[in-house]
């Protein structure tokens, strides 16, 4: 009886996590590499964040053909550089030290609508929630300059312009570079010692997971030199899943701006983005998910966070066939992974 009752009590613990505890159950290696090997993906990085914290990082394949991938490797990350961007002002709002909903033309104007009255009601939260009335890039708007498409308020559409008109803001309020407020804020108190902005003295290629296209080709490697807010990051899986982390610890947040960052902000019928991200509510078991993406040429990337079961996953790709990969993943990892799936079409 001693005896049973002795393997009772070591068996307990994880009966309770296996119950009360959703975990992220990440196919193991061997599954992982099949998976990369049928769909063309040279490097895979993987996050997991259960409990509030960084359980696992690790990093698969190669950086270009011959060139294993070492565990901090350095990923080009795409849009998930705006969550890092939006996180450090939400601490900065969080601090009082900015508002959300201040008019950004008290610091900046973009030449491109100096003559447009709509620039005095533009405000980050507009930006946060994609609701600038921009296009995602200027280049792409049919006069190829930055415009307002509609009042900024009234409708939602995707736009990296957003987050660039708010760095020329920030930057003059605080009178530094935004990657001077990013490492003052956000890299140093977090920890994210590998995380670049852009090309400096600190990022090499010997560690650095090249882009590739579909044929599994590599693309020339895109060395910017200034910082953009809105894509380019380099980070590292370690990095960013710490970063995550933090997010679901509500780390340099107040409760007031956690509870608007995670509220939808518009009103339109399908609107998905709170502050920063795209919230998917009453999820199975009473789950929500915090999910951003990210989406360049050779490269795919992605961050979902649960917040009520206090889990996060991670996914970086070298590839332009990254979406199929990174999809399977989040369906065999997450108990909500494909009903996720569905709702994020």
């Amino acid at each position: 009886m001693r005896k049973f009752y002795f393997l009772l009590l070591l068996l307990v613990p994880a009966i309770s996590q296996a119950v009360g505890q959703p975990i992220v159950n990440l196919p193991n290696d061997t599954i992982l590499t099949a998976l990369m090997q049928k769909h063309k993906v040279p490097a895979l990085g993987i996050g997991v964040i259960e409990n509030n914290e960084l359980k696992n990082a690790k990093v698969l394949g190669e950086l270009k053909s011959g060139a294993p991938a070492p565990v901090n490797t350095i990923f080009q990350v795409a849009s998930l550089t705006k969550p890092i961007v939006e996180m450090t002002t939400l601490r900065l709002v969080s601090k009082g030290l900015w508002s959300l909903d201040e008019p950004l033309s008290k610091y900046w104007i973009d030449p491109d609508v100096k003559n447009d009255p709509r620039n005095k009601r533009l405000t980050t939260r507009h930006v946060f929630s994609h609701q600038t009335g921009f296009v995602n890039w200027r280049w792409l708007h049919s006069t190829g300059k930055l415009a307002f498409d509609f009042e900024p308020g009234t409708k939602t559409q995707y736009s990296g312009e957003g987050l660039e008109y708010l760095k020329h803001a920030l930057e003059v309020k605080f009178k530094m570079p935004l990657a001077v407020i990013a490492d003052k804020y956000l890299f140093k108190p977090d920890g994210m010692k590998d995380t670049h902005f852009f090309w400096d003295g600190s990022v090499t290629e010997d560690r650095y997971a090249v882009p590739h296209n579909k044929a599994n080709e590599p693309y020339e490697i895109r060395k910017n030199k200034e910082t953009s807010a809105a894509d380019l990051l380099m980070t590292t899986v370690s990095d960013y899943t710490t970063f995550g982390a933090n997010v679901l610890k509500k780390k340099g947040l107040s409760d007031k701006v956690w509870q608007d960052m995670i509220h939808i902000q518009s009103k339109e019928p399908d609107a998905k983005f709170g502050l920063g991200w795209e919230v998917f509510n009453n999820l199975k078991g009473k789950e929500f998910a915090l999910v951003h993406g990210g989406s360049d040429p050779g490269v795919r990337t992605i961050i979902i966070l649960l917040p009520e079961s206090k889990r996060g996953l991670v996914i970086f790709t070298n590839s332009d066939n990254g979406m199929s990969l990174i999809r399977d993943i989040i369906r065999e990892s997450l108990d909500i992974g494909e009903e996720l799936l569905e709702r994020a079409k």
